[in-house]
């Protein structure tokens, strides 16, 4: 005698329903770059560990949302050039190599900095600062030999890293301090006769703060009258909830978008705990430290409902003003994949929690993410 399989209860079949369409939503769910595709590039920067190949969730992650990369720390100074004549490709080779096989936009970050620069580049024998003449040399050197091992393969550049301040008065770095403001045309000049094809950037942070960015409009102007190469200005956006409002990127943008050039925002993210700024400022200066305090650091168990909320919003808010402005806006960069990456744990003050990216510490989508998904959506009719 056949034995028949015993009929599905009414729940069970619902329930089986019900996963099957949960699947296949999954299956199909709208990824940052796709919703984005019509507008801007969607990039993120890149760790070392990433790159290795330890972190398989956090490589599909990145594959899967974005077509754009920026290495981390892999091309700074310290790194891929530490002593005067020695270049260490090791890790930028593996960046660039992962990037090509899935089929993402690169940039090179960054040629000239004055943080996590190699500390022999501004000094001679005795420690004494080195002349004009042997700095050129050296920038020379440093941007030919890495613009050249690279060349077909990066095809845009941060040339320049973060020369003004808030008060729009130029940086008193070591290569300000040895040859002036004409360090940054020569990383230009040197850039572009490295490789010609490549597309070159300037970029700073606290770019919403008027003086600022109004010397960034007359210096890139500048550079362009004398005929120099500038593709591009980037806007780090390193938010804090009390920091330069939308509105101020607004006017931001407006100014920027004058010089012809590109704009993109590099460096995106947004702290959710209190800032140690007592003007506001939301500056990504490196060497800022502050004294650890409790009352600093209030979320160790997770962000209430009210800063969640308070968080989205600074973050909806600022996509807004982007999606106003897409016609100019050329990609948009996060730094760093989630929460337990980022930079801003250690950054101002060391050793705090912070939640400032759309992927938590368990590299799950937070609701932001899927709200970004649904805002980029609503402008693709207008």
């Amino acid at each position: 005698m056949k034995k028949h399989l015993f009929p599905l209860s009414l729940r069970q079949v619902l329930t089986l329903i019900i996963v099957s369409c949960t699947l296949n939503t999954h299956a199909q769910e709208t990824s940052l770059k796709e919703a984005f595709r019509d507008y801007w590039l969607m990039g993120v920067a890149v760790n070392e560990r990433q790159d290795s190949g330890l972190c398989p969730k956090e490589t599909e992650l990145i594959r899967r949302n974005f077509n754009s990369v920026t290495a981390e720390n892999c091309m700074k100074c310290e790194v891929i050039h530490p002593y005067e004549h020695i270049f260490d490709f090791t890790l930028a080779d593996q960046f660039v190599d992962n990037a090509i096989a899935n089929g993402q936009h690169i940039v090179g970050h960054c040629l000239i900095w004055h943080s996590q620069c190699a500390p022999w580049f501004f000094i001679d024998e005795n420690g004494n600062d080195v002349s004009p003449e042997e700095l050129r040399k050296r920038m020379k050197e440093h941007i030919f030999t890495i613009m050249a091992h690279f060349r077909g393969r990066v095809k845009a550049w941060d040339v320049v890293n973060e020369p003004i301040e808030d008060n729009g008065s130029y940086r008193k770095t070591g290569f300000y301090r040895i040859l002036g403001k004409e360090y940054i045309k020569l990383a230009f000049q040197y850039a572009h006769e490295a490789d010609p094809d490549a597309e070159l950037y300037i970029q700073d942070y606290s770019m919403a703060v008027k003086p600022r960015y109004e010397e960034y409009v007359r210096l890139v102007n500048e550079m362009i009258g004398e005929g120099l190469r500038v593709d591009g200005i980037g806007l780090q956006g390193h938010l804090m909830l009390d920091s330069s409002p939308a509105a101020d990127y607004d006017k931001a943008i407006t100014a920027l978008a004058t010089t012809g050039v590109k704009l993109m925002v590099t460096e995106l993210e947004c702290s959710a705990l209190p800032n140690p700024y007592a003007d506001g400022n939301s500056s990504a200066e490196i060497s800022d430290r502050f004294a650890y305090r409790p009352e600093m650091d209030p979320y160790r168990e997770g962000l209430p409902k009210n800063v969640i909320k308070q968080w989205e919003n600074r973050y909806l808010d600022f996509f807004k003003v982007l999606l106003k402005h897409r016609d100019v806006i050329d990609r948009v960069t996060f730094w760093g994949l989630n929460d337990d990456n980022s930079w801003r744990n250690g950054s101002p003050i060391p050793g705090r929690k912070d939640y400032p990216l759309l992927f938590d510490r368990n590299n799950e989508p937070k609701p932001l993410y899927y709200k970004l998904i649904e805002l980029a959506g609503k402008y693709s009719s207008k």
